[in-house]
């Protein structure tokens, strides 16, 4: 690793692989053995489409997406995908159920965080005439009841018959809160979902995309994922999209519905492999050397039993720290975040003391998000097993600090 090179643990955008930045300089000024740089090719070029194909094929193998569903890059990040679910959608359920009064369509959110939370807040913006309701908020379970400081329990949740779209946020990147991928209390509650076939079940996996398998994938109808946590620079997005869900938006304007920009359409992305325009071209790139990597290193996997030691490592010098009073985990165990661990530190100016350190030991982007203040260790899938000891020791250093001081 270069000697100049820091930790870092900022939430987005992310650590990349060195050996990955490396190989994007050079594919700047040669692509594929094109004899010109990536930035510079054309979209429209045979080699460009090739490797886009290749690089969806890539995350198809690693997550086993089935054949039932496409991949898309969208640009935009998460937050247009709060839009587009919305959008694509809404045409889907007025061609299903042309009859049905505005009122009568119901999408439903869980809240569980800042982002789904912002995704909740542009559905209403956009139902024009739906119903957008709440099926479940975690703020009403903590302990001052208005924290996002867990998750629900699954006593909370209610869901409506044949909504427009059921949607969560599987991983909150500010409050640091995770829905656990293996069944259980913690777990998203798959086994509450109405019955009926081909759900509308709507995913937003920006922050955790790739760090671990996703659970029950082909049940849902859209999984997004913002690239620049676990897969590459800001500029592009992952749509996973069920082909039912992939309708003609224009179709549904005789049925109440209105016109979707064609930016935010699932269909011409479809129709063109991620193509009606020109797509974010090197942030595409930078994602299929992240994945052939991956693919490399054991694929999801791999990240998956890596990531587990880092968390695990993490929370446990952070409970530590919690029974020695120098550190206050901002999220109740067994529903944090393996990707961003948030925690606050006790005492007058302790935390300009703890970020202070940090960044003398070269420890960066510590600093939790400007909404909810204290400290967030995002430990997205390059950030290393080295730069995470360091991280450790250095709490173990402080918690002795604080508390012999």
């Amino acid at each position: 690793m270069a000697a100049n090179r820091l930790a870092n643990f900022g939430a987005g955008p992310s650590a990349l692989p060195e050996s990955v930045l490396v190989e994007a300089a050079q594919g700047l000024l040669n692509f594929n053995n094109t004899g010109i740089g990536i930035a510079e090719i054309s979209h429209r070029s045979t080699e460009f489409h090739a490797y886009i194909r290749h690089t969806a094929q890539l995350i198809r193998e690693q997550l086993d997406v089935p054949p039932t569903h496409e991949i898309l890059f969208m640009q935009g990040g998460g937050t247009a995908q709060f839009s587009a679910v919305v959008l694509n959608l809404l045409a889907r359920h007025r061609l299903l159920h042309p009859a049905m009064d505005e009122k009568d369509r119901v999408l439903d959110y869980v809240l569980s965080g800042t982002w789904s939370q912002a995704s909740y807040t542009e559905a209403t913006r956009l139902a024009h005439g739906a119903t957008v309701r709440i099926a479940a908020d975690s703020r009403a379970h903590s302990a001052d009841r208005k924290s996002f400081d867990g998750l629900p329990p699954h006593t909370a949740y209610s869901f409506s018959p044949n909504p427009v779209l059921i949607y969560y946020c599987e991983n909150e990147t500010v409050s640091g809160t995770q829905f656990s991928h293996t069944d259980g209390p913690d777990a998203f509650p798959f086994h509450l979902l109405p019955t009926e076939p081909l759900l509308p079940l709507v995913a937003d996996y920006s922050s955790s995309f790739m760090s671990r398998p996703i659970p029950r994938l082909a049940d849902h109808a859209v999984i997004f994922a913002g690239a620049q946590k676990n897969l590459g620079p800001a500029g592009t997005s992952i749509v996973i999209v069920r082909k039912d869900c992939i309708v003609d938006v224009d179709a549904a304007l005789p049925f109440g519905g209105y016109p979707v920009p064609v930016s935010l359409a699932y269909a011409p992305y479809a129709a063109q492999d991620s193509m009606p325009n020109t797509p974010s071209v090197f942030a595409v790139y930078v994602v299929g050397l992240v994945l052939e990597r991956m693919a490399a290193l054991g694929g999801v996997q791999g990240c998956e039993e890596v990531n587990r030691r880092k968390m695990d490592s993490v929370y446990a010098v952070l409970w530590e720290g919690e029974r020695r009073g120098v550190f206050r985990p901002k999220v109740r165990r067994g529903q944090g975040s393996w990707m961003n661990v948030t925690f606050g530190v006790c005492g007058d100016g302790a935390e300009k003391r703890f970020l202070d350190g940090a960044e003398q030991r070269g420890l960066k982007g510590l600093k939790g998000h400007r909404s909810v203040g204290g400290m967030r260790a995002s430990l997205y899938n390059a950030v290393t097993e080295e730069w995470v000891d360091k991280l450790v020791a250095y709490m173990r250093e402080f918690i002795e600090q604080e508390t012999t001081a």
